[in-house]
């Protein structure tokens, strides 16, 4: 699913996750990953860490996309997708505001 509106810069995620769609960001309180500096409710976050060294506001803006640890992101078991984040990265650094929800595009095989 595509979804159009205003993003809140505090929940762009650096990884190409829209945290503003999160479901545990109200139970755990989480301000995203833009306002933690990558210091989350559930660890630290490399790929935030790598983004605040380097000063972007997402990995869109990096010449490495994707590297290893955004791909180590984008496999995890439990939170990895099926290129949805890399989706969004291109999106938005392009100026698009679109947003496309993780598990939105269909497994791969």
């Amino acid at each position: 699913m595509k979804v159009s509106l205003t993003m809140e810069k505090k929940f762009i995620g650096m990884c190409g996750a829209y945290c503003g769609f999160c479901e545990w960001k109200e139970e755990t309180n989480c301000l995203g990953c833009q306002t933690c500096k990558g210091e989350l409710f559930w660890g630290k976050c490399k790929v935030a860490k790598c983004c605040n060294e380097k000063d972007y506001l997402h990995c869109g803006f990096c010449p490495d996309l994707p590297c290893f640890e955004l791909q180590q992101a984008f496999d995890h078991p439990e939170h990895g997708d099926q290129g949805e984040r890399l989706a969004n990265l291109k999106n938005w650094a392009k100026g698009d505001k679109t947003i496309i929800k993780l598990g939105k595009f269909p497994k791969k095989s």
